[in-house]
């Protein structure tokens, strides 16, 4: 592997691995990582070219990013984990669940998507356009091409076929913001295709879990402690 990822340990007990959401760190998830600390072993880490992790030579995708998290994994001797991603890192933890279904214990998705289609057109629209300019520009400038790469993730990615969620054998919390820019309807066609999955909506933005974290952390506690899905 090209990179060695930047990540925050702490606790003990079952392993639990936080994935952060485009143009992020592992410090999103400061309101979380004490409290599921105190129960499980938790690994936060920062993606490819995100935080304090190298960009390294590889593509810049969700799927390399799945397959980092592997990689990851491996090193750290951790043969299987809850994931727990938010946006780009709960599309990491989708596309992971389907193609190492054996390496997920539980499985929780906070404001993922398919694909572009299930993000708000208001949002959406402004990220192509402003793919579109750093695209033109990325040739000759390093910030451009680091930019468009990372709005790439949000048009061109993950592209995942509502059909492959029936690959997911984890148990799965699917959850998102009342007001999210995930639409509703897609969250819900989320939770639909991945077999035996809980749904939960709560008050607030696509950020619940950094705005509300006490509600966000019940939901997923009550959750990993339930003796079914």
């Amino acid at each position: 592997m090209d990179i060695q990822h930047f990540f925050i340990e702490k606790g003990q007990g079952d392993p639990i691995i936080l994935l952060h959401g485009n143009g992020e760190d592992c410090s999103y998830f400061q309101g979380q990582i004490g409290e599921l600390s105190r129960h499980y072993h938790v690994y936060a880490i920062d993606t490819r070219g995100h935080g304090k992790t190298p960009r390294g030579s590889r593509p810049f995708t969700i799927r390399q990013f799945s397959e980092d998290l592997l990689y990851f994994m491996d090193e750290h001797g951790i043969h299987k984990a809850h994931l727990l991603g938010f946006s780009d890192g709960g599309n990491i933890a989708m596309v992971f669940a389907i193609q190492h279904p054996d390496r997920v214990n539980r499985l929780i998705l906070n404001g993922a998507n398919l694909n572009a289609a299930g993000v708000k057109r208001t949002i959406q629209i402004p990220i192509e356009i402003g793919y579109r300019i750093a695209v033109r520009f990325s040739k000759k400038s390093d910030s451009a091409r680091a930019h468009a790469e990372m709005l790439g993730l949000m048009v061109n990615d993950p592209n995942v076929k509502p059909e492959e969620l029936s690959r997911v054998q984890a148990k799965t919390l699917v959850i998102a913001g009342t007001r999210d820019m995930i639409k509703d309807g897609h969250t819900r066609m989320i939770a639909a295709n991945i077999p035996g999955s809980k749904l939960i909506f709560i008050q607030g933005d696509h950020f619940i879990a950094n705005k509300n974290p006490e509600e966000f952390n019940r939901a997923v506690m009550d959750f990993l402690k339930s003796q079914s899905a």
